[in-house]
């Protein structure tokens, strides 16, 4: 078990945190994952642990786009080729807690960008899309980088809850209530897949990106988009769940698609 920022041995961090969890500081992640909203709204724990609603329901007010997004029905909704759509009016804090939720039809692909480069939430219908057959580019990988430890998707067309958290060295993917990405970049175990996504354009220690909605010529709504900054005396506690297995076959093609990409950027 390994924790975002030190805070002494592991036995000292353990019982802070179960002091702070007992005190109220910190939700537990059940909490977390299945607290239900009405959209675009802050619950009574969110306002509490200084949530901001980063996209306010009526309009796109603060985000930056090509006309190829709008809001329709209290919803953002790509409506045409065009490009991402950027929330400019601040940046993502280094330690964050992000929750949102996202709806794609059969096949679509998008992705939310929370840090600098290829740092990638994927958003996927995964039994339509390609991508889906990998599970390091499925919904919710940390893309081309983590799997998902498992396939937590809800049915196309239906809403899913995502959420991020990441504080100091420790990312974690959530999805419908299930936390399914959870790691330690620093812990050697995982210097395969943070290399891995070092080679696709994904550097594990930058900070300071606005957040992104990809734009990749597919139907895809987000709602309920809001966001606060994780204080310093909270820890974070990796649990370095394990991600899916990669099959032979899978690998042959990531390592295929992989060298096209790096052939890509010596033109």
């Amino acid at each position: 078990m390994n924790i975002g920022t030190p805070c002494g041995s592991g036995f000292r961090t353990l019982m802070v945190s179960l002091s702070l969890l007992m005190s109220g500081t910190i939700v537990s992640p059940v909490t977390f994952g299945s607290d239900e909203n009405t959209p675009n709204t802050l619950s009574a724990k969110e306002r509490k642990l200084h949530f901001r609603l980063w996209f306010n329901g009526h309009d796109l007010k603060g985000w930056k786009h090509s006309g190829n997004w709008v809001v329709e029905k209290d919803v953002i909704s790509r409506t045409g080729n065009g490009g991402e759509l950027v929330f400019v009016r601040t940046r993502v804090p280094d330690d964050f807690e992000l929750r949102f939720e996202w709806k794609v039809l059969p096949g679509s692909n998008s992705g939310v960008y929370y840090r600098p480069g290829q740092y990638e939430y994927q958003i996927l219908d995964n039994e339509k899309h390609p991508d889906g057959r990998n599970p390091r580019t499925s919904a919710a990988s940390l893309y081309f980088g983590m799997a998902p430890s498992e396939d937590a998707t809800a049915r196309p067309g239906t809403w899913n809850r995502g959420r991020i958290l990441c504080k100091g060295t420790v990312i974690q993917h959530w999805l419908n209530g299930k936390k399914v990405v959870d790691f330690d970049y620093s812990d050697p175990r995982w210097h395969a897949q943070v290399e891995l996504l070092r080679l696709r354009g994904g550097d594990v220690k930058a900070r300071g990106a606005y957040l992104h909605l990809q734009d990749h010529n597919d139907p895809v709504w987000y709602r309920s988009i809001r966001l606060r900054s994780i204080p310093e005396t909270e820890p974070l506690v990796s649990e370095n769940i394990t991600p899916q297995k990669i099959t032979a076959a899978v690998r042959a093609a990531e390592q295929k698609k992989l060298k096209a990409i790096l052939e890509s950027r010596k033109k």
